[in-house]
């Protein structure tokens, strides 16, 4: 497994190359102390994940999240921040992050949330499910908002629910980005939310398996 850590603090990689070192049998690091430093990585280095310190110099925040997600196509982008605001963290996976980690996540936290995206889930801590999970819940309309969708847009939503960008799910499917948007976008209406984070919780707990 190859993860590339993103994070200008060296005492902070250290520790969690400590912390993730029995995450599967063979663990490579790469490390990056900035944003530049890690997009000097050829795109098609063998990465499984980003972990992605929100606080950086230089680009950092949502700007160094969509320059990597730009860059680096197929491994699961984490953010690892001492930023809790819901709001924020919601918006990062809308931008395309697999998942959010807290810095104050115990190492049992943090080993769980990456085995879950290595699955193919979506990892956020629990204080932003509660946070954002209600909204989609309220709109939600009566019966079976999935019977609604067409077969390709239940596929959309359902490679939208493992994380991945829009040009990989239409490189996925054959289509253009503009039609995943549009399958997105039915999806929305059906399930009465407002954007893909929202979308992801109502489907899982209308029973969509990712």
């Amino acid at each position: 497994m190859n993860i590339l850590l993103v994070d200008d603090h060296e005492l902070f990689r250290e520790g969690i190359k400590l912390l993730l070192a029995n995450l599967a049998e063979d663990v490579v690091f790469v490390e990056a102390p900035s944003c530049h430093a890690a997009l000097s990585h050829p795109a098609s280095s063998p990465l499984d994940v980003i972990l992605l310190d929100f606080h950086l110099p230089g680009t950092h925040g949502f700007d160094a999240l969509r320059a990597l997600r730009a860059h680096f196509e197929q491994p699961a982008i984490v953010v690892l921040s001492a930023e809790e605001n819901p709001a924020l963290i919601v918006q990062a996976i809308d931008e395309g992050a697999a998942g959010f980690i807290p810095k104050t996540s115990s190492h049992a936290v943090m080993m769980a949330a990456l085995r879950l995206v290595l699955a193919g889930g979506t990892y956020l801590p629990p204080h932003a499910l509660l946070g954002s999970a209600p909204q989609a819940a309220t709109a939600q309309q009566p019966g079976d908002p999935l019977a609604e969708l067409t077969p390709r847009q239940v596929e959309t939503l359902r490679l939208a629910m493992q994380g991945k960008a829009n040009k990989v799910i239409a490189r996925e499917m054959d289509v253009s980005e503009a039609t995943v948007k549009a399958h997105l976008s039915a999806s929305f209406r059906a399930l009465g939310v407002r954007n893909r984070t929202e979308a992801v919780f109502t489907a899982a707990r209308l029973g969509l398996k990712i």
